[in-house]
């Protein structure tokens, strides 16, 4: 049964960082293409990231060069490293994996950026 638990969201001042964090239980994350997504309240669910099991990254406009998805073989974690982060950046982030048909989801972390 696959697994996934994320960690590392809280509450930070505009400008500040925050590295979350994914663990897997059940599937190996260097065989699969794994994203990250946020969902602000009153808003829709938003792709954050995108790690391809070949090493090819993706990221939304709003979060680029601003955020770093990367991926941790040894340990099968998941990371999403957000340096200067906004107001905007506020919300629910899960990490998701697509492992033989089935789409598998954390059950989030909350990131809350204000001063």
């Amino acid at each position: 049964q696959v697994q996934l638990v994320e960690s590392g969201g809280g509450l930070v001042q505009p400008g500040g960082s925050l590295r979350l964090s994914c663990a897997a239980n059940g599937v190996i994350f260097r065989f699969y293409n794994i994203n990250w997504y946020r969902q602000a309240p009153g808003k829709q669910r938003e792709l954050v990231a995108a790690l391809t099991r070949g090493g090819n990254t993706n990221y939304a406009d709003s979060v680029k060069g601003r955020f770093t998805i990367s991926r941790d073989n040894g340990k099968n974690m998941v990371y999403l490293q957000m340096n200067s982060l906004k107001p905007e950046d506020t919300g629910v982030y899960r990490c998701n994996v697509g492992a033989s048909g089935v789409q598998y989801w954390g059950q989030g972390t909350q990131v809350t950026v204000s001063s």
